[in-house]
């Protein structure tokens, strides 16, 4: 078994084919199928079940392919650092769009700080799309506010946050010192896009709760929606973290829900099998400081009840 195996083998997995896979490596598909071959006899086992002319990975597969990408991301950041003379070390941060909004860039700049050596990437997405790239190994750690789902990630939760439900400061709901669920039923909401941890964890509250709730309109960017609750008299549902100025200068008021059910973390994520660099470790004790958040200490707000 070589790293040719293992690339070989990534390939099929992400091309659900071995012609394609073929195409895309500018080998010949009997090579390919050689490759395959070759690794289930070293392992003593089926690594795809062949049906129908397609192509479905084992579960004996999936551990293999859980282990491959990063001994195959290890090897070729070894082949780069040793034979590459203006080599530098990298690190990959994910972040979901909560995240990349309130503290990534903050986090960025102490770790460069602190390791100037470092070229870093930052990549923004939603809490599914992070985490298909930690399983990818096309990215070293996330930081993520939903739940992970894959048994294949590490989920640490390090940083306290909390959703509120926001409206302009000239809303009707804005006047009312109390706000109760069944007043939602008739306004028009702005949500997060599909994947996201913010839009999971409140869709989930309003099912438990049996409350629908009417959505006119999605995004994926926290200043598209403040600016349609400030201009458009939508609602919506964000971290606390991410309306700190608009509180501030009076344009958003903020509805609280007082039982907790919208408390929850932004969490360190990496891949099981990854090795925990102490540039990593770094990243997490600098992601630690930012635990605690208290902007609406001493400021006026709604309260929600059921």
């Amino acid at each position: 078994m070589t790293i040719r195996h293992l690339k070989i083998f990534i390939e099929v997995v992400d091309c659900g084919k071995m012609s394609t896979a073929a195409t895309k490596l500018f080998i010949s598909q009997p090579t390919v199928s050689q490759a395959i071959k070759e690794l289930e006899e070293h392992y003593g086992c089926l690594l795809f079940e062949r049906l129908s002319k397609k192509l479905f990975i084992t579960e004996k597969g999936k551990k293999l392919l859980s282990y491959a990408r990063n001994v195959v991301k290890q090897f070729e950041d070894l082949e780069a650092m040793m034979l590459e003379s203006n080599y530098v070390e990298k690190i990959r941060i994910g972040a979901t769009n909560t995240v990349g909004n309130c503290i990534l860039g903050d986090v960025i700049k102490v770790f460069r700080e602190h390791n100037p050596q470092f070229e870093v990437f930052s990549y923004v997405g939603n809490t599914k799309e992070i985490e298909e790239k930690l399983l990818k190994s096309e990215l070293d750690i996330g930081i993520v506010e939903g739940i992970v789902k894959s048994q294949d990630l590490i989920s640490i939760p390090e940083v306290n946050d909390f959703l509120v439900l926001i409206c302009s400061a000239d809303h009707p709901l804005a006047k009312k010192e109390t706000v109760e669920l069944e007043d939602l039923k008739n306004e028009n909401f702005i949500m997060r896009e599909q994947g996201s941890g913010t839009r999971e964890l409140f869709e989930r509250y309003l099912l438990e709760k049996g409350v629908p709730i009417r959505i006119v309109s999605e995004a994926n960017s926290s200043d598209t929606i403040k600016k349609a609750v400030i201009d458009s008299q939508y609602l919506a549902v964000l971290s606390i973290r991410l309306v700190e100025e608009e509180v501030k200068n009076g344009k958003i008021h903020v509805i609280q829900n007082m039982n907790s059910d919208w408390d929850r973390y932004f969490s360190i994520v990496y891949h099981k099998n990854k090795h925990v660099t102490d540039e990593i470790e770094y990243l997490i004790e600098v992601v630690k400081n930012y635990k605690y958040v208290d902007i609406l200490q001493g400021r006026s707000s709604g309260k929600l009840i059921i």
